[in-house]
């Protein structure tokens, strides 16, 4: 017989689930679209500037509710470990592990993100996970891997000897692998602060922290940027940008994550390259192979095995 779902949690779960591919899409969304604002900013500056229209925009946010409770020591530091490891730590990995490696190798390393909350999540929240929920990470690991086997993978580092004779490539990807990891650990922190706090002050909370830790590097190289230089549409640009990694998808997706577990819920980060794709082909004149869009079907597959209603999920 299978298993009966209340009526009353159906439509929170769907909720959760948009809410959780909403932002997932939206960064794949921002990311896409933002490649004019990193030609054109110093990247230490770029993040400087995002936590700081993001933090003008949730000022208010940081207000305690009254349904809220004092935050503990314990739930402090948690908040710093999502900022620091979610923010600060997850940009420098990424940004100096992709140049060190190919495209290809970041992509399929970057996959392994639905595997690595799963096993986290299991280690530190002690959560099941079920074969179909199971089934639906693996889908959503090889289709992202997939996909990214079919990009270009050019760079001049790729052949390079990097620290103690070992090629610089293997550190790119190792670099990489720290950002998953720390992507990782953002899904399973943010799930545990979901616990006691609210998604609109958990958010202005780690944009807070996150303009603290990259303040001195954005000082740093704001001294010598010429900001005329910058055109009216880029800053146009920059704010949405702002607005959408520091207030909308951590938003969105911290009030996902109150509802669903964290091992399902990185099973949405399939929708990142997804987004990205597609504004790719909307608006960048790129186009999809047909070996890419059989991996994105295997990824939205991964996404329906994990989230369909069932005893084993």
């Amino acid at each position: 017989m299978p298993a009966q779902i209340h009526p009353q949690t159906a439509p929170a779960k769907l909720g959760a689930y948009i809410c959780l591919a909403a932002s997932m899409a939206l960064v794949g969304s921002y990311v896409a679209l933002s490649k004019p604002l990193v030609a054109a900013f110093p990247v230490f500056l770029l993040a400087w500037l995002r936590f700081g229209i993001g933090g003008l925009a949730m000022w208010q946010w940081l207000q305690k509710p009254a349904t809220e409770p004092q935050l503990s020591a314990r739930t402090r530091r948690l908040l710093f470990l999502e900022s620091f490891l979610g923010n600060f730590l997850f940009s420098i990995c990424m940004l100096f592990g992709v140049s060190m490696t190919t495209a290809v190798s970041a992509g399929v390393v970057m996959s392994s993100i639905p595997a690595v909350v799963a096993v986290l999540s299991w280690l530190f929240l002690k959560e099941r996970i079920g074969k179909r929920t199971a089934l639906g990470i693996a889908c959503a690991a090889a289709g992202i891997g997939l996909f990214s086997m079919q990009k270009d993978g050019s760079t001049v580092y790729a052949g390079a000897v990097g620290w103690l004779g070992l090629g610089q490539q293997f550190w790119g990807n190792l670099l990489v692998f720290a950002a998953v990891v720390c992507e990782a650990s953002y899904v399973v922190i943010g799930k545990r602060l979901t616990e006691g706090l609210g998604p609109k002050r958990i958010s202005a909370i780690i944009n807070l922290w996150g303009f603290v830790l990259v303040t001195p590097l954005g000082l740093w190289t704001a001294r010598s940027f010429d900001f005329s230089s910058i055109r009216v549409s880029l800053w146009g640009l920059l704010i949405f940008y702002a607005l959408a990694a520091s207030v909308w998808t951590v938003w969105l997706w911290m009030t996902g994550l109150r509802t669903v577990p964290a091992a399902r819920a990185g099973v949405f980060t399939v929708m990142l390259p997804i987004s990205a794709a597609a504004i790719g082909v909307l608006f960048m004149g790129e186009t999809l192979t047909p070996v890419q869009m059989l991996a994105f079907g295997i990824a939205l597959l991964g996404l329906v095995l994990a989230t369909l209603p069932g005893r084993s999920s």
